[in-house]
């Protein structure tokens, strides 16, 4: 252990409790920061400037494949502020590392609407618009107004409106062009002070109407799609797991049709969003539709599949799950078998939500 003025430089550390899907692996270094000042003193470490660096919040959507031979910095900068902008909205500000559910409580709490259908996504808000989180008809991005980050070459201050985000669905510029170079330290979203639920997506208004509840607030949106992700998804805490593993494809309306005509069961939704209607550069330019990566997989026959440790949850064929001592390397050959399979059978490659390192 090393500490340098107030921070202290870990060695040696487990990362199993850090990361959803419960892999043992060890982090050469490790530090941790609650503020920008902790950052600015790990900067001026030798441990630091050279070597690999990867920034860690929720762990929530990180898949380790080994022991990580450098720095793992864990943000955990706290903080949620309100300030009132209008009779309509409210500027919500929070510090990246905060648990996003804890801030979607904070919402729901106050009041303010806008991202109740996000309930229960697993990770940290400043993960949030790295990867652009969506579910049930909304994306992190539907709200964002801001983001401030630390460039980790300079130490520079950065502000990034929602333009230089360059939103992708559940992609960003720092999952691109900006990936390991800047650390976020707060996230701004603007809610509603009149919340206008988003309710048509997914089985999210049956569930609704089956409770009697036909003119729904934001709570009962939250309750609904709590009670949905408990009965589909696998508790991280006793299953582990980082939710979704690939991204639900999209591809122009006209290739979804060619797979109608050979497997006419095959669900399909339109791309709403922008972000998904842009995910294979159609610009929204072609009507593009969006395909269950669940669906895909179960036709090849993972769903519930086993090996060894390694396997495909048995209710949900989106969701690689660790069922108690797979190794990350597992995980992803199992993952890499599932997609040279939709492949072959599909001519679909599926694309990783997870962060694999």
């Amino acid at each position: 252990m090393k500490i340098t003025g107030k921070h202290t430089i870990k060695t040696g550390v487990d990362l199993k409790p850090y990361n959803t899907f419960r892999i043992e692996a060890f982090a050469s270094r490790w530090a941790e920061l609650h503020n920008a000042d902790d950052l600015f003193r790990v900067m001026e470490l030798p441990e630091f400037q050279s070597g690999r660096k990867y920034i860690l919040g929720g762990g929530s959507n990180v898949l380790f494949t080994g022991d990580f031979d450098g720095l793992i910095i864990k943000n955990n900068i706290s903080g949620i502020s309100v300030v009132p902008e209008n009779d309509r909205h409210v500027i919500l500000k929070s510090g990246a590392g905060v648990i996003w559910d804890d801030l979607v409580r904070y919402s729901l709490d106050h009041n303010l609407g806008g991202i109740e259908n996000l309930s229960m996504i697993p990770g940290s808000v400043g993960a949030a618009p790295i990867q652009n989180i969506g579910a049930y008809g909304v994306e992190l991005e539907d709200t964002f107004l801001s983001l401030e980050a630390i460039n980790l070459k300079t130490g520079e201050h950065t502000d990034f409106d929602h333009q230089m985000c360059r939103f992708g669905y559940r992609d960003s510029i720092f999952k691109r062009t900006h990936k390991d170079k800047y650390i976020i330290t707060s996230v701004t979203l603007r809610l509603q002070k009149k919340p206008e639920p988003t309710l048509d997506y997914g089985n999210l208004r049956h569930t609704l109407a089956a409770e009697g509840i036909t003119d729904p607030d934001i709570h009962d949106v939250s309750r609904a799609v709590r009670s949905i992700r408990a009965s589909k998804l696998p508790d991280p805490a006793v299953t582990g797991n980082a939710g979704s593993f690939f991204k639900n494809p999209v591809m122009s309306a006209g290739y979804f049709q060619e797979l109608k005509a050979s497997w006419p069961e095959i669900p399909g939704f339109p791309a709403k969003s922008q972000s998904e209607k842009q995910a294979q550069g159609a610009e929204g330019a072609e009507k593009m539709m969006k395909v269950p990566a669940a669906w895909l997989i179960e036709q090849c026959g993972f769903k519930g599949k086993r090996d060894g440790d390694a396997g495909v949850h048995d209710r949900h064929a989106l969701i690689i799950v660790n069922h108690g001592n797979a190794t990350g390397r597992q995980l992803l050959n199992l993952a890499r078998s599932i997609q040279d399979a939709v492949a072959g059978k599909f001519g679909i490659r599926l694309e990783p939500e997870v962060n694999i390192v």
